[in-house]
Formats: C-alpha cells, structure tokens, sequence
C-alpha cells in the first residue's frame, strides 16, 4: 500500500510530496525546501518513519519545485529523474533565482530523463508516466492507477488549473493534457497537486471552472 506524506515548504506553498510503500521504500517528489528548517523537516520525517529513500522525481522544473533537489540528490545519494522535454526549464532556474530570492541556491543534475513509455519503481510501488504540457513544456504526472492515485504537480488543482503564462506555457494545451489525459482516470482518483488540498478527478470533471466537462 502506498502511503504519502504531505510537506508544504518556500513561499510558494509547494507541496513536497514523501511517497513510500510498507517496506519502508521511499520516492521524493519535488522537494520544495531550500531553508535549513524545512530540510531538517523532509530528514526528520523520514528518520522518524525509518524510510530508505530511493528516488528523487520532479514534475516539472519550476523553481518552487526544486529548491531542495541538491540537497535530497547529496543527503540520500539517490537518482534524480525528470522528464526528458523539462530538462531546459530546470537548468534555467539558476539564471532566476537569487531574483526570486533564493541566492543559495544549488542546481542539481539529474541523472534519468524520462519519457512517457516509461515507468517508475520502487519497492512494491509503481508509477505510469502521463505528458501533461502547459504549465511547462515538459511536464509529466505519475499515475498508480491500482491505488487510484495522481501526483499531478502544477496541472490540475481543486477548483483551479496550473499557470500558463510562464516560458514555454500554453494555455489551450493545458487544458487539453487535463481533459485528454487525467480525466481518462478514475472518477475516484485522488490528485496529489502541487500547492493546496487534494481532490479527486471525478470532482474536477464535474466541479472545476476552468476545465470540467
């Protein structure tokens, strides 16, 4: 069974996301910290539940969404995956980020780029690979469609869908990676998103203004 635990870090409010399985096996995805606070929170929790860490995962390389990659890629010495067509929008935040105010910093260079054939695995836990451009170009959502679950990053929200003013973003294609890829899913999917509460798909499809049918 897959258990996940919610960690909302930086001033964007993004949700780091610790995914692990009864053996203790553990992903990290998009880990937000880049205060020393909030990685002692991502060490303590893990210490605290006994978690092997595996996997370093982004769903996009947004700056809210990677802050902490160095430090999770240094601390564990575990691979870093992202998608193959985010690869540019990661190695952009260095240019940005003292700007946005966060002048520490580090890039961390990830180590499997990812595509949409391919799956992720670790410990009894297993994850489909979803393209879902327009909020960055190389966006991806990881789908356990067993335990009906969605960690849709910048995607989709309750009652709200992703940017798409930002480079490479596209409004139309958002809303078609939504409507032509995670509402395929089970009504009574539980999306993970990457600021705010969780929800389901089946409430989107009916509840969201931007995109429900």
């Amino acid at each position: 069974m897959i258990h996940i635990e919610t960690l909302t870090f930086n001033p964007f409010q993004e949700n780091t996301y610790v995914v692990y399985d009864e053996t203790g096996t553990c992903i990290i995805i998009d880990p937000g910290c880049y205060e020393k606070y909030e990685q002692e929170e991502l060490t303590d929790f893990i210490s605290r539940k006994k978690l092997n860490v595996q996997l370093l995962i982004n769903t996009h390389g947004h700056i809210d969404h990677v802050l902490g990659n160095y430090f999770v890629k240094e601390t564990y010495k575990v691979p870093f995956h992202i998608f193959h067509q985010d690869l540019a929008t990661l190695q952009s935040v260095s240019a940005y980020a003292a700007n946005y105010g966060f002048p520490k910093y580090s890039p961390a260079t990830p180590d499997v780029l990812l595509k949409e054939t391919d799956k992720v695995e670790a410990g009894t836990m297993k994850f489909d690979i979803l393209f879902v451009p327009g909020h960055a170009p190389g966006h991806m959502a990881l789908i356990n469609r067993e335990e009906k679950i969605c960690l849709s990053g910048d995607v989709l929200f309750r009652n709200s869908v992703g940017r798409s003013d930002l480079p490479g973003g596209n409004h139309d294609t958002l809303i078609r990676s939504i409507r032509e890829k995670l509402f395929l899913l089970a009504d009574d999917t539980v999306v993970y998103p990457g600021h705010g509460p969780t929800t389901t798909i089946g409430f989107e499809k009916k509840h969201n203004p931007y995109c429900a049918l």
